[in-house]
């Protein structure tokens, strides 16, 4: 139930930092109002997840899965470009989260 909650704060940052590009500076309504939901959404979700997994550990796993989910709709929704290095620079951030989880104690 942790790493749900802890997916779904995840799912709820990729979808408000989307709707908050689409939302212009919110100066189009829709998606200013889902941009405040799912941020809303976003933080009880993780707040949630605290009561049961490390801070750091879940803080950690929680911005990682919005940088990739952000990344990924990124290229593909608003066609903007990855260089090599940034590529190589997100793999590395994935290994350390893994290498967070594999190496705690706790969780």
């Amino acid at each position: 139930m942790k790493w749900l909650l802890l997916m779904l704060g995840g799912i709820s940052e990729i979808i408000w930092a989307v709707a908050m590009k689409y939302s212009n500076g919110f100066s189009v309504l829709i998606p200013s109002v889902i941009t405040a939901i799912a941020y809303i959404l976003s933080a009880v979700f993780l707040a949630l997840a605290l009561k049961y997994l490390p801070l750091g550990i879940a803080y950690v796993i929680w911005v990682v899965f919005g940088i990739i989910g952000t990344t990924i709709l990124g290229v593909l929704l608003f066609s903007e470009k990855l260089t090599v290095l940034q590529i190589i620079s997100i793999i590395l951030i994935i290994i350390g989260v893994f290498g967070l989880k594999l190496f705690a104690k706790q969780v």
